[in-house]
């Protein structure tokens, strides 16, 4: 049953790196949101879901060797780390408690495919962005025209602004693409209405989104990966805790931002074949925390299949 199931060996980087004179590192990019949050957008943010997620985006600092370690046991047959202690995933659960988005409600789907762009940033962002490549824009132009916001901007103004900010996170950190400056304008009809954008299941597209850069990132002749790589190592040092630096500081809420403080990293492998072994090695001395876990049934949803076994 196991040799029907993992079918694509052949083609996935954990067969490849045996091969390999130097290990693979994977390219990561993070676009974090410099300066504080101004408090004339929060409550629309707040409004739309995305208050917890602004408190992520301005530390982040990401860990390129620690991803490719992960990404070397992910199989895209069945959506998990393959470990010597069984299968991982992240789950509904986890981008929930690490991330602070909604994972309840509508599914979020896809915008039309063609549609006047310039039209549309005109009434809903209020301005006509200098270029539009198919439907997306660049990042530095929504930093350019949208700095700190004013005292003395109009409710219709905030608003603007509140959308524009969202925007910048989508691409930025939360759903960023391999371009690294462009994100998609097709978010921007989620924010017409900022209740209704917050009955959206974000989580859910979050993470399908990840889940799509991570199957297509096993290919060994892949060098950059996307989607919300910050939920990477922290989801890994959550719940393995040989990769977890010392952090003297308390637990809060969302959990990710638990590393945006200083940390000691002593005796916490740094280097890619260090964190091989580990994860090899010490993932499997690891599998008798959760023997007295009964087991319980998955939680399907819409393309996902999800565990609720996150244990902190």
């Amino acid at each position: 049953m196991a040799g029907k199931l993992i079918r694509l060996d052949h083609k996935h980087i954990f067969i490849e790196q045996m091969k390999m004179s130097v290990d693979r590192v994977l390219q990561c990019y993070i676009r974090n949101i410099s300066g504080p949050l101004s408090p004339l957008i929060e409550n629309n943010l707040r409004k739309a879901g995305f208050w917890h997620a602004t408190t992520i985006g301005q530390w982040c600092k990401l860990d390129p060797k620690l991803i490719s370690g992960l990404i070397e046991r992910w199989r895209p047959e069945t959506h998990t780390f393959h470990l010597p202690c069984g299968e991982y995933t992240i789950t509904l659960e986890d981008i929930q408690l690490q991330l602070g988005l909604p994972v309840d409600g509508v599914a979020v789907t896809r915008s039309v495919q063609s549609a006047d762009w310039g039209a549309i940033c005109y009434d809903i962002l209020g301005v006509i962005p200098d270029n539009i490549y198919g439907c997306q824009i660049e990042m530095g132009w929504l930093r350019d025209i949208f700095p700190e916001p004013r005292n003395n901007l109009t409710e219709l103004e905030r608003i603007r602004y509140a959308r524009a900010y969202i925007l910048k996170m989508i691409g930025g950190y939360l759903m960023s693409d391999l371009s690294r400056n462009l994100v998609y304008l097709r978010w921007l009809l989620k924010f017409v209405d900022f209740r209704a954008a917050n009955e959206l299941s974000w989580g859910s597209a979050m993470l399908a989104t990840l889940y799509r850069e991570m199957c297509g990132a096993t290919s060994p002749n892949k060098a950059k990966i996307g989607g919300c790589l910050s939920l990477l190592p922290s989801w890994a040092r959550f719940r393995f805790p040989f990769l977890r630096p010392l952090v003297n500081h308390p637990y809060i809420f969302p959990l990710i931002t638990r590393w945006n403080h200083p940390a000691s990293y002593v005796r916490i492998p740094t280097a890619l074949e260090d964190i091989q072994f580990l994860l090899d090695q010490q993932s499997k001395a690891q599998e008798n925390r959760y023997d007295h876990i009964p087991d319980r049934e998955p939680i399907i949803v819409p393309e996902l299949v999800c565990t609720p076994d996150y244990i902190p």
